[in-house]
C-alpha cells in the first residue's frame, strides 16, 4: 500500500531553531498483509509538542525520550481509525491512539499498543484525546494536583507562563478548579492574554513582550504568588520566582525558553534567585506526567467530565494536511499558537 510519510530531514543543531525544512514528506509503502496481532490503521490526528525539540538532537538529554533519526520516520501522539484487525481486542472502525504513532497517512500498528477511545466522553470531538483529555491535560491536572499542593479556601494565587499553549491554558483553569482562588497568566500578544481572561476564566493576563513584567505582577498579586506553573523557564520564570511566597512551589512542566540551548534540564537557576528560591523554601521539582499513569484512567475522566460540563474551555490550533506538520512545529516552537497544536491528517 502506498502511504505518505514525515522523516527527520536534517537537525537544527542544540542551539539551533527548528524550522519546517528539518523535516520531508515523502511517498513509502506499507505491507498490504495484517499480520497476527496487529492492526491496519488510517491516521486521523497528529499532535506537536514542544518536547518534541529534543527529539531533533541526536541526544535527547533524557533517558526516556529517544532521538528522531535522520531519514527515518518521526513519530508522537496520534490518533487514528482501525481499518483492518487481526488484533482480539480491536474491530474495523473502533478509534485508537498511541504516544507513539508514526507520522504517516497509515500504519501497521502492533494492537497492544494501542489504546481504544470512547469519543462521547469528549462529546465527539476526538482530538481532544491529544489535549486536554489526553496527555497534556494530565500533565496539567496531575502537575497541579501532585506538585503544587492546592487547597481549596486558602486564598492561593497561582500564576502561569506560557499560558495561552496547550498545558497552560488548561493549568490555569484546573488550579482555579481545584481550589485557586486567583490565576493570573503571562503570554506573548494581547489576544492570547484577552482570551486567557474573556474565554479561560484566568483574573488577569500580562503581556510579557509590553511594559514591566515584575511591576505588573506586584500589581496582580499583591499577596504574593503561592504556586507557579512555570511553562517556560528564564528570564520570566526568574522575575515570578522572585515574588513567591514562603513555603510556595513551582510546578516545573516545561523550559520552552531553554530549548534551542544546550544546558541541563531543569536548567540552573542565576544565583540570586536560587538563594531567594532557598531561603523561602520554594520546592521546584522536576515533574514527568509518565510517572503518574496509575492515575491516568481516573484523571482522565475527571478531565473529561469538566470538558462535559463546560467548566474546562479547550481551544486548538489545526493545520490541515500532513505535508503542512513542519510549518506547523515551527510555528508552535515559535509560539504562534493558542492552545494545543493538532495537525489533521484525514477526514
Amino acid at each position: 500500500m502506498i502511504i505518505q510519510r514525515v522523516v527527520l530531514n536534517s537537525r537544527p543543531g542544540k542551539n539551533g531553531v527548528p524550522v519546517a525544512e528539518n523535516f520531508r514528506l515523502e511517498q513509502s509503502t506499507i505491507a498490504d498483509t495484517v499480520p497476527a496481532g496487529h492492526v491496519l490503521v488510517k491516521t486521523l490526528y497528529l499532535s506537536v509538542d514542544p518536547y518534541m525539540r529534543c527529539r531533533m538532537n541526536e541526544d535527547t538529554g533524557s533517558d526516556y525520550l529517544q532521538p528522531w533519526q535522520l531519514s527515518e520516520v518521526a513519530d508522537g501522539g496520534g490518533i487514528g481509525v482501525v481499518e483492518e484487525s487481526k488484533h482480539h481486542n480491536l474491530a474495523k472502525g473502533d478509534f485508537v491512539t498511541s504516544f507513539t504513532w508514526p507520522w504517516q497517512t497509515a500504519a501497521i500498528l502492533d494492537g497492544g499498543s494501542l489504546q481504544k477511545l470512547v469519543p462521547q466522553l469528549v462529546n465527539g470531538r476526538l482530538s481532544y484525546f491529544l489535549g486536554a483529555a489526553g496527555i497534556t491535560g494530565l500533565t496539567a491536572l496531575l502537575g497541579i494536583r501532585e506538585k503544587g499542593h492546592v487547597a481549596a479556601g486558602a486564598s492561593q494565587t497561582m500564576v502561569v507562563s506560557g499560558a495561552a499553549g496547550a498545558c497552560g491554558s488548561l493549568a490555569g483553569q484546573i488550579g482555579r478548579l481545584e481550589g485557586c482562588s486567583r490565576v493570573v497568566g503571562i503570554a506573548g500578544t494581547d489576544e492570547k492574554c484577552s482570551i486567557l481572561v474573556q474565554e479561560m476564566g484566568f483574573d488577569a493576563a500580562i503581556n510579557y513582550k509590553k511594559g514591566d513584567v515584575a511591576k505588573q505582577l506586584r500589581e496582580l498579586c499583591p499577596g504574593g504568588v503561592d504556586v507557579y506553573f512555570d511553562n517556560v523557564g528564564g528570564d520570566i520564570s526568574d522575575t515570578v520566582i522572585s515574588q513567591m511566597n514562603q513555603n510556595s512551589h513551582i510546578i516545573l512542566c516545561g523550559q520552552i525558553s531553554q530549548y534551542n540551548k544546550d544546558v541541563p534540564y531543569p536548567p540552573p537557576l542565576p544565583p540570586d534567585i536560587e538563594k531567594i528560591q532557598k531561603e523561602r523554601n520554594i520546592t521546584r521539582e522536576r515533574f514527568l506526567v509518565l510517572n503518574y499513569m496509575d492515575k491516568q484512567e481516573a484523571s482522565v475522566l475527571q478531565l473529561c467530565q469538566w470538558i462535559q460540563e463546560g467548566k474546562l474551555k479547550v481551544r486548538e490550533t489545526v493545520v490541515e494536511g500532513l505535508a503542512n506538520i513542519g510549518a506547523a512545529f515551527q510555528s508552535m516552537m515559535n509560539g504562534g499558537n493558542i492552545g494545543k497544536q493538532i495537525v489533521s491528517v484525514s477526514k
